[in-house]
């Protein structure tokens, strides 16, 4: 069930992205100096990083997060 919302999710940013009815808006002024379509995307840019967020918070793999005590790719310095 939390996968099938947070593809609900997903979707629905997807689906917001797609700000056809700003396309020929200049009016009205955000703050008196920022034309809506701006502020749009400003908004949605908050909305994407809170999404990732929540996305990383639930579903990231956590076998990914274990470190190996003695990595064989370590890099050493070599004594000078």
């Amino acid at each position: 069930m939390k996968k099938l919302l947070l593809l609900i999710l997903v979707i629905a940013v997807y689906v917001v992205h797609q700000d056809f009815w700003n396309w020929n808006k200049t009016e009205p002024l955000v703050f008196g100096c920022l034309p809506i379509g701006l502020a749009y995307h400003a908004g949605y840019s908050i909305l994407c990083a809170i999404t990732m967020w929540v996305l990383v918070k639930t579903v990231w793999p956590a076998h990914l997060e274990v470190e190996e005590e003695n990595p064989k790719s370590e890099i050493r310095n070599p004594k000078l």
